[in-house]
């Protein structure tokens, strides 16, 4: 018997050594950081960010009677909801497509997921040309049919659209790969079985292909609306969250509150809501969108 919790001892300790590594680094960059954030929210402090002055909950209540953080908590949930349904069916529907067996379809994929290869700056560049209202391309377009020019990134009825667009294309070739190869891991038996029993393309797709693949999409569901609540870097080279506060996405204003307007104590009760929204969010998914996945 002592010779057993012996032998467990040495294996727990083990354990924690293999572990410690890990377990310095996420202490350092990721719990540190997080008690910092919701320790600061109770406090006002000074240009540093060195609290002065407990206030308790009087940052969470300023943004509770907030017109601008309203404007951002509804400006970041229309976000969510303009990218993730799109970047998902879109990036199925080319997954689909690249999966064919035909001649050529390496090049398509490797089209269809290139967007992985290039920097959010460098993409927000390459859509800010787009976007321009005098000389960009998606106004001549429009031109030519006869369509008025749209002010595409200083219109407040179509700057959060447009920062969609440019998410949903920077989102898609990295939802793409993850569709593809979900897809390759299919059993193609089930296929074979399906073709002997005289069944269609639209058949296979919605009884074998849709529910084997359900694994990997709720792992890119739970990932892109993660990913959209933290989408940064094209609001900031685009818009700078307006016109209006319409692009003022959460993270956007947490960064102005904090490194702007260098008050750390309400942008960390912003970091901490967020914090919140984002596990609700992942919880409700867990709880039912999981219900829906079937394991091989």
């Amino acid at each position: 018997m002592k010779q057993k919790k012996k032998t467990r001892r040495q294996n727990f300790f083990k354990g924690i050594m293999f572990l410690l590594p890990s377990i310095i680094l996420f202490s350092l960059f990721l719990f540190y950081p997080m008690i910092k954030t919701f320790y600061l929210s109770f406090f006002l402090t000074d240009m540093a960010g060195t609290p002065t002055v407990f206030v308790g909950l009087d940052n969470y209540i300023q943004l509770y009677t907030s017109d601008i953080f309203r404007k951002s908590f509804i400006s970041t949930f229309l976000f969510v909801l303009y990218i993730v349904p799109s970047s998902i069916i879109i990036a199925l529907f080319l997954a689909v497509l690249a999966n064919e067996k035909l001649k050529g379809v390496g090049l398509f994929r490797t089209m269809y997921s290139s967007t992985m290869g290039i920097s959010v700056a460098a993409g927000s560049i390459f859509w800010m040309y787009l976007f321009n209202p005098s000389m960009g391309l998606l106004n001549e377009a429009l031109g030519v049919i006869g369509i008025d020019s749209i002010g595409w990134l200083t219109d407040p009825d179509w700057a959060l659209i447009a920062i969609s667009l440019t998410t949903i294309w920077m989102n898609i070739g990295f939802t793409f790969l993850i569709l593809l190869g979900g897809l390759q891991s299919i059993d193609q038996s089930l296929y074979e079985n399906a073709n002997i029993e005289g069944a269609g393309y639209f058949r296979k797709l919605f009884q074998i292909t849709v529910p084997m693949l359900s694994p990997t999409l709720f792992f890119v569901l739970v990932v892109t609306i993660i990913n959209a609540f933290q989408t940064f870097g094209q609001i900031d080279i685009l818009t700078k969250g307006g016109p209006q506060y319409e692009t003022n996405l959460i993270v956007y204003s947490i960064y102005r509150e904090a490194f702007v307007n260098r008050q750390f104590g309400p942008a960390s009760a912003q970091a901490v809501v967020l914090f919140v929204i984002i596990l609700i969010m992942t919880a409700i998914q867990f709880k039912f969108a999981e219900r829906k996945v079937h394991y091989q």
